[in-house]
């Protein structure tokens, strides 16, 4: 499956939403897309070249380098270079500041999922 037109309009409006915005906007606007996340996962396993990185996906190179930089934007991703190597590296301390953002909504949850386990144990004697 190669990129669509409506893909490549996508990712150009993300790409241009990224440069206004915010840090933790960025960062969210990133998280957005699937292949994005896809990357990230792979990069929470150690460090990969830009073809690495593209190959399990359906996407042309160009593509992936696209989402690489709306990534580096967001500075969840840092590049190196290395003769004509170019490595990727995750940068998971930028996750904080969305981690700190998520907190309220996760105890919030964790609270409200704890109540229904409590009531469905009590409907269920």
């Amino acid at each position: 499956m190669r990129l669509t037109m409506r893909g490549c309009r996508h990712i150009c409006a993300t790409m241009q939403i990224s440069d206004s915005a915010d840090d933790l906007s960025r960062t969210f606007a990133a998280l957005a897309d699937p292949t994005r996340r896809a990357i990230l996962a792979r990069l929470a396993d150690g460090d990969a070249t830009v073809s690495e990185l593209a190959a399990p996906h359906d996407l042309a190179l160009t593509t992936i380098s696209r989402h690489l930089q709306v990534l580096e934007r967001a500075n969840l991703v840092r590049k190196s270079r290395s003769a004509q190597w170019r490595t990727c590296h995750l940068n998971a301390e930028a996750l904080a500041a969305a981690d700190e953002w998520m907190a309220p909504y996760r105890n919030f949850f964790a609270s409200r999922l704890g109540n229904l386990q409590r009531q469905l144990e009590g409907d269920g004697a």
